[in-house]
């Protein structure tokens, strides 16, 4: 029942409202799911199990009933925070699409001056198109653009202009959904019906299926990428308690 209700409510609500919907529905959330079997990493608070996420084959146990993260977002947070001086050394930070397990939280840090921008996002604090940024040559240390490149129709260009404003020696998190068994990337702009592909690329507003030649092509654009497997660096039993998923690589791109 559950499961059935999150998907219709993923396909049929525009992620503007969801966003707002997410804030009423949370602590409703926090007592029914209470326990100790499952921890969210974000802000270690604990659960008798996370909920189902996905827009056509839904993953069971994913999404975090406090922070709304989903397995992406943890392994990012651990990623910064044991990894970089993301959250103690200054940084000129833009976001794309900002994420509301991190945005009250990045924008509270001191060190950092943050910014946030998406065309649509109500947490986004420049409407902007990623083709197209309003941002002068290397103004940013330190980009976060996650799961935003699937669907852009010119990822190049969209590339491009995040390698244009990056600093020299700045870095980039670039996630996006990639299928590591598949070599190629794949796209089909004739695939036109929504539903058809949530099928086909895993959620209606996406118009490609990345494969492994996703870092090269990052790296065509000038960016030296690093291809981090944090979750094998891990305890297993980590990766499960943290609700993981195991193999994820994060694209650190630098210029």
């Amino acid at each position: 029942m559950i499961k059935t209700a999150f998907k219709f409510i993923l396909n049929k609500v525009p992620r503007p409202l969801l966003i707002r919907l997410s804030y009423v529905v949370r602590p409703f959330l926090l007592v029914a799911l209470r326990g100790n079997k499952f921890t969210d990493p974000i802000d270690g608070k604990s659960f008798s199990k996370f909920l189902p996420y996905g827009y056509e084959n839904q993953r069971e146990n994913v999404l975090s009933p406090s922070t709304l993260s989903l397995e992406r977002h943890r392994l990012l947070w651990l990623y910064l925070k044991d990894y970089t001086d993301f959250f103690t050394a200054p940084h000129k930070v833009l976001h794309f699409a900002p994420e509301q397990a991190f945005y009250k939280r990045f924008r509270n840090l001191k060190n950092l001056n943050y910014t946030t921008t998406d065309l649509n996002s109500p947490l986004a604090d420049v409407k902007a198109d990623i083709c197209k940024l309003p941002f002068s040559d290397n103004s940013f240390d330190f980009i976060l653009c996650n799961h935003v490149l699937e669907h852009i129709p010119d990822d190049e260009k969209a590339m491009r202009e995040l390698f244009r404003i990056l600093q020299p020696g700045g870095t980039a998190i670039l996630q996006i959904p990639q299928d590591l068994n598949r070599e190629k990337t794949f796209e089909d702009d004739s695939i036109s019906d929504p539903a058809e592909r949530a099928k086909i690329f895993g959620q209606y507003d996406h118009v490609r299926v990345y494969g492994r030649d996703y870092f090269d092509k990052l790296r065509s654009v000038g960016f030296k990428v690093k291809e981090v497997d944090l979750t094998s660096q891990l305890d297993p039993e980590v990766v499960d308690r943290y609700r993981l998923a195991k193999g994820e690589i994060i694209p650190v791109a630098r210029k």
